[in-house]
């Protein structure tokens, strides 16, 4: 899919603040500083991401979105500030909501590898 003339350009990368030091099914994750949110929550396209987790970890991201039904966000392996490892994953995401300023995304499950 094209990307639509409001959407960021590719060297873009968009802060997302997660409420724990991980993501699991039903984590949410605020994403900030997107030229429209609304326009995003209702088709998203692909972005970068800084998550920003609740230990103040910053790892990257990557938010795929080949269509609505389908948007999958993949981050590399990183460390707790606990210092627990936690693995790469990719994660189907479950819902894209405009919140003001914002878009909330809320993981749905682990992506299927493909």
């Amino acid at each position: 899919m094209p990307q639509p003339s409001t959407g960021p350009a590719e060297a873009d990368v968009f802060l997302a603040v997660c409420g724990h030091t991980h993501l699991f099914p039903g984590a949410r994750c605020r994403v900030q500083g997107l030229p429209d949110p609304r326009a995003f929550a209702a088709d998203p396209w692909p972005i970068e991401l800084e998550l920003r987790l609740s230990d103040d970890v910053v790892t990257e991201a990557v938010l795929r979105a080949m269509d609505r039904a389908d948007p999958v966000l993949t981050l590399p392996a990183y460390t707790t500030g606990a210092g627990t490892p936690i693995d790469g994953r990719s994660w189907t995401v479950r819902e894209l909501v405009s919140a003001g300023d914002d878009v909330e995304l809320t993981i749905g499950g682990r992506a299927p590898v493909r």
